[in-house]
């Protein structure tokens, strides 16, 4: 009996430690920090989504001087029997030596396929069940300030496919890479970045250029090219506020499949459109927002706001395009300081298209 009291009691001060670490920031500033909390969504192609977040911040050999690095981690299921596993990461080593950028993603989710072109329905034509990976990372090596180059590589799986018509649609001819594909690729990237703080940035320049080619001789279904060029900009405005802009052109060459076209919208860029809702060989994005850090003359100093706009198109060649029926989107969030020490927000994104308002909570700023 005294063996079960004193493991409640053990029990209950690490709910109250932890819950004080998090509303409080008690840590030491240059101590990593873990984060681990839970999530609940709901959306048409998943019904209810139940999951588990994490986030770990940290200096490296915990020097201020070096730069913030974060790994995200977030696993989830729904009712509708899918699963997945993401995980994020910047990573900085001392000094900025180096510098680790990339993604992984393994799930079995569907995909909403509207078709290709900046002209497809806004309907969904088909439902896309699939197992997916994705996995890229960036090696870079800095070269001078700022400054790092490096290799690139992605590796995208799509298995398990079966386009299932919605209703009142036909699908005339099925896409490229409709029966699946696995394509890996290599390359070079060039990245000028002198942000501190990845995850809200309040003054600096990230840049990167990237070149990447698919071939079947190392084992990829298609051949094909994909130029990457994403600019981030971010200025002071007063003591709190900060402007940020961001302009993203993606460009493929080749027989690129239909799941690794250019892909737009999502939580990140084009916000209020589902990632993937317009794709195409090309695309050309911009938005610029505008953050309160924290909110001027508020009830406390934790609670931030931000509005946002963007607008983008996709396209099958640079020949063809022109700034008609350009796609619009912009909104509105609240950010609530998480770590105050790391100047660390969460964010509650509220955006609004012609096609109806996407809802979006993360921590970290969009870009």
């Amino acid at each position: 009996m005294l063996l079960i009291c004193s493991h409640a009691g053990y029990s209950q001060n690490f709910v109250k430690k932890y819950f004080n670490n998090l509303i409080n920031d008690t840590s030491d500033i240059s101590k990593p920090q873990f984060l681990i909390y839970p999530t609940v969504a709901y959306a048409p192609e998943t019904s209810w989504e139940f999951g588990l977040s994490s986030l770990l911040v940290f200096y490296s050999k915990q020097d201020t001087l070096n730069r913030l690095s974060e790994i995200n981690g977030f696993t989830f299921f729904t009712l509708e029997n899918q699963y997945g596993l993401w995980f994020d990461h910047a990573i900085y080593s001392d000094e900025d030596k180096w510098f680790f950028l990339g993604r992984l993603r393994f799930q079995s989710f569907p995909l909403f396929y509207h078709g290709i072109g900046n002209n497809s329905p806004e309907d969904y034509i088909a439902r896309v069940d699939a197992n997916q990976i994705f996995i890229k990372e960036r090696i870079l090596r800095k070269i001078k300030k700022d400054l790092f180059v490096g290799l690139e590589m992605d590796y995208q799986r799509l298995s398990s496919v079966n386009f299932v018509p919605s209703e009142g649609h036909t699908i005339q001819e099925l896409p490229r890479g409709n029966q699946g594909s696995s394509n890996l690729g290599f390359g070079v990237g060039l990245v000028h970045d002198n942000r501190h703080n990845v995850l809200n940035v309040r003054k600096g320049l990230f840049s990167e250029l990237a070149l990447l080619h698919y071939n079947q001789s190392w084992g990829s279904s298609y051949d094909f090219t994909s130029v990457l060029s994403d600019t981030r900009i971010y200025r002071p405005v007063g003591e709190n506020n900060v402007f940020a802009a961001q302009l993203l052109g993606q460009f493929n060459s080749g027989d690129v499949p239909f799941n690794q076209l250019a892909l737009m919208g999502g939580e990140s860029i084009m916000r209020g459109y589902y990632y993937g809702r317009y794709r195409d060989r090309n695309q050309l994005a911009a938005q610029f927002e505008y953050r309160f850090l924290p909110i001027p003359f508020g009830f406390t100093d934790r609670i931030g706001a931000a509005v946002f706009a963007g607008a983008g198109k996709v396209f099958p060649d640079l020949n063809n395009f022109d700034i008609s029926n350009v796609v619009v989107s912009g909104g509105a969030g609240l950010r609530f300081l998480l770590f105050p020490k790391k100047d660390i927000y969460t964010r509650f994104d509220v955006a609004f298209t012609q096609e109806g308002p996407g809802f979006y909570l993360f921590i970290g700023e969009a870009f």
